[in-house]
């Protein structure tokens, strides 16, 4: 099948946009839609809104079944206004993988795991920068810079460059080598910085009036959240327009987490979901916890994490600009943040690998060891229906093995081999 617009669908210029406005998420300030915009001017994530009413009359679930089976189907939840916009790389709709060994071995009820490393590029990044790259293409953006730990500037150049739009990328030092190889080949100007991705978005920050780049660093536009809600629309649908107990979500930026929570609210106001929400989990590493300290101590706002280290690096995030979003999803949940080590995140890993055949990368097996420890603590039932999500193809990331070498030339020793 190919990844076509439908004839009768999106080969007309205008397409049926249902934005009315966006709004800053603290304050409520509304803002005018189709310009191009940073943060608030209370410098916070803009929201976009929808004639909900309106969106709800033009769309049913029964027209998704006609539609391919990607992000795109889901349209009239999203900001673009012209079909020309879209950027098509084979968004997917990622399968949910059932964990039936683990399950019975932790004790828990049913885990299914959300393989997002399906995407293009490999991970969930895609969805945002889909959506995101697409808008800044409709607005006339040409130039665009990102701080980031790898997965989401490997995104942001591969749909730039099929944009036709220039894109610089800044990685912290230790950025994982082949998210450096695949963001610059696929074309972004690629830098190496020693520190962390706050510092590398400070760089971005400081130099938009002298490079002319517009500013895409996590939630500082408002469309990577667009992009990320289709997670939430897609994990309804294939649940039958249910929701499960509790998502875990690796969380270092949180725009997933947040664009779910408002995809769930979207949902329910044009009638396709009741009002039961899962408890939303925030899993971060042990080594860089801000938004578990804040929650543990009943802040809105996280203090930036000093000295971050983990394995994990798409959780290695010392400051979120949306925590409050965050932490509000959370409570608003009965959910909680929970923080692993990274000798439970390796464990995970291998444990996932080896039992149920599915490669997580460290992120998603952050969330798995959540899980495990979790369900001992009892903040998670062992009736609840858990869907977790591996955020990346564990391909990207270094991998402990255990072999033997043969030699060719001599005889091969079968017994040896059955000892292995």
């Amino acid at each position: 099948m190919l990844f076509e617009p439908e004839i009768n669908e999106l080969t007309m210029e205008e397409l049926p946009s249902f934005v009315s406005h966006l709004e800053c998420s603290y304050t409520g300030k509304t803002y005018p839609a189709d310009q191009l915009h940073g943060l608030s001017e209370a410098g916070k994530p803009l929201l976009v809104r929808y004639d909900l009413d309106a969106l709800g009359k033009a769309v049913s679930k029964q027209d998704l079944l006609m539609r391919l089976p990607e992000i795109w189907r889901y349209r009239e939840f999203l900001p673009f206004r012209k079909s020309k916009s879209i950027i098509r790389l084979g968004e997917v709709m990622t399968p949910l993988l059932p964990a039936n060994k683990l399950q019975k071995e932790i004790g828990c009820g049913e885990i299914l795991i959300k393989d997002e490393g399906r995407l293009p590029t490999g991970s969930f990044k895609a969805r945002g920068l889909a959506v995101a790259v697409a808008m800044a293409k409709e607005l006339g953006v040409k130039r665009i810079a990102m701080p980031t730990n790898g997965n989401a500037g490997a995104a942001l150049a591969a749909y730039c460059s099929k944009a036709d739009i220039e894109s610089f990328v800044f990685c912290p030092q230790d950025t994982p080598q082949v998210n450096v190889q695949e963001i610059a080949y696929q074309g972004a100007k690629t830098f190496l910085a020693n520190g962390y991705i706050n510092d590398c978005g400070k760089v971005v920050g400081d130099g938009k009036d002298i490079m002319g780049w517009f500013d895409f660093s996590t939630l500082k536009e408002p469309y990577r959240i667009e992009g990320k809600k289709t997670m939430g629309l897609e994990l309804a649908e294939q649940l039958n327009w249910e929701v499960p107990d509790v998502i875990l979500y690796p969380t270092g930026g949180g725009t997933g987490l947040i664009g779910m929570w408002k995809a769930f609210d979207e949902l329910e106001a044009i009638g396709w979901i009741g009002p039961k929400r899962p408890r939303m989990v925030a899993v971060q590493s042990e080594g860089c916890a801000p938004i578990v300290r804040a929650f543990d101590r009943g802040d809105r706002h996280a203090e930036p994490w000093q000295d971050a280290n983990t394995i994990a690096p798409g959780i290695r995030v010392p400051a979120a600009v949306g925590d409050f979003l965050i932490l509000d999803a959370v409570r608003e949940s009965d959910g909680f943040a929970a923080a692993v080590s990274d000798e439970k995140i390796l464990q995970a890993q291998s444990e996932c690998a080896k039992k149920e055949g599915i490669l997580l990368c460290p992120e998603g097996a952050a969330a798995l060891a959540t899980l495990k420890q979790e369900v001992t603590t009892g903040r998670i039932k062992p009736t609840e229906k858990v869907v977790l999500f591996n955020c990346a193809t564990g391909l990207k990331y270094e991998m402990s093995s255990l072999h033997r070498l043969i030699n060719l030339s001599e005889k091969i020793d079968y017994n040896a081999i059955s000892r292995f």
